[in-house]
């Protein structure tokens, strides 16, 4: 995780910046799996938190995650990007099934 792709990805809203944890997928007999045959990762570390969602009265909801945490979210949630030569995950707050401890 660079420090510069930090500060170049600002979410807006409800909005979270994810970095997939990246598998190597090997079978029981050692066959690697290539990544068109690897199912999507559901586990990533937050990396950037937007501000909150605006409530129809101008206030702001906070978010329950915070940057750092290790999250597991929905399987074909959010708007996979390509920044540095890395792969990162734009999707709501809604879509956090849990925060792993």
């Amino acid at each position: 995780m660079a420090t510069s792709t930090v500060t170049k990805v600002r979410p807006l809203g409800d909005r979270l910046v994810i970095k997939p944890k990246v598998r190597e997928e090997v079978t029981k007999s050692g066959i690697v799996l290539p990544d068109t045959a690897k199912e999507k990762p559901q586990e990533g570390t937050v990396i950037a938190v937007g501000p909150g969602l605006l409530t129809d009265e101008g206030k702001r909801v906070p978010l329950d995650v915070e940057t750092g945490q290790t999250v597991l979210y929905a399987k074909y949630a959010g708007t996979e990007v390509k920044l540095d030569d890395e792969d990162y995950l734009i999707l709501k707050a809604a879509d956090v099934l849990a925060i792993l401890q």
